[in-house]
């Protein structure tokens, strides 16, 4: 990627901002060089606000860009992409695709002939540069994948897969953020009922969650070894764990994953791969 990378976010809804946030924050990005495009403009005042170019017009937005994000609703691509199409250019510009269910080759067909098109999906972590973002792409097409890595590593992990595990990633990446939110919830809705305060129960879980998954990126052992070091025979670790397993703890996260997978895979019903 150029020093200077000029980004334009199509799409700037929530996982648009967040994006565009956490760029911005990394130090990598200057606001500035940051386009953001939506229908309801004022939306986007606060961004205005923090230095970030706003505006309306996608096909002005994508001419003065390097990289181009599309970040809208699935059913909203078909009619974004045959817009902003004409000003897409052949070993330019950089497309990258965060949206559900939509592949290379639907996005490519109507990106034009020689528009480098990458798939991402980050996770709204990318606001505290926390994301977990995973990547796919043409692999004749190495310089794409790696312009988009150069611009999610700085705003957390990301992780280059075939195409077939998006929707995959998806659910386990993306929806997961508000799996594991919704875990901590539960677990501080549980310290309040053994007697903390609701603020100091939501410290308390929050910490843990974080101090968890630190040890499992930083110490690359498996959860369950990192479990057997806290848990000692008749203890009340293992009688907790136990108890959560049998209300069907594990499974139901499982299962709402899968749920999540199967959704996903729905989302998009517009041009069909044999088109």
């Amino acid at each position: 990627m150029p020093k200077r990378t000029r980004i334009t976010i199509i799409g700037a809804g929530n996982i648009g901002l967040a994006i565009a946030s956490g760029l911005a924050d990394s130090g990598r990005f200057a606001a500035g060089d940051i386009t953001l495009t939506r229908r309801t403009l004022h939306l986007l005042d606060a961004m205005k606000e923090r230095g970030f170019a706003v505006g309306s017009d996608n096909r002005a937005a994508v001419r003065g860009a390097d990289v181009v994000l599309v970040a809208v609703e699935p059913q909203q691509v078909d009619g974004v992409l045959h817009e902003i199409a004409p000003e897409l250019k052949a070993g330019h510009h950089v497309l990258i695709s965060v949206v559900t269910g939509v592949t290379i080759r639907q996005i490519a067909r109507q990106a034009g002939a020689g528009v480098a098109v990458v798939r991402a999906m980050p996770n709204t972590a990318i606001a505290v540069r926390e994301a977990m973002t995973c990547l796919a792409g043409d692999r004749k097409n190495a310089a794409a994948i790696d312009a988009a890595r150069s611009i999610f590593d700085t705003v957390g992990r990301t992780l280059v897969i075939d195409e077939e595990g998006m929707i995959a990633a998806t659910a386990l990446g993306a929806c997961g953020v508000a799996f594991f939110l919704r875990a901590i919830r539960a677990a501080s809705q549980g310290g309040i009922e053994i007697g903390f305060r609701a603020e100091d129960a939501l410290a308390i879980a929050a910490q843990t969650a974080r101090g968890a998954a630190t040890l499992l990126l930083s110490m690359e052992n498996h959860p369950e070894y990192e479990i057997d070091r806290v848990t000692t025979p008749r203890g009340c670790t293992i009688a907790g764990l136990n108890r959560m397993e049998h209300e069907g703890f594990s499974s139901a996260m499982i299962r709402g994953i899968t749920t999540s997978a199967e959704r996903a895979a729905r989302l998009y019903t517009g041009h069909d791969e044999g088109e």
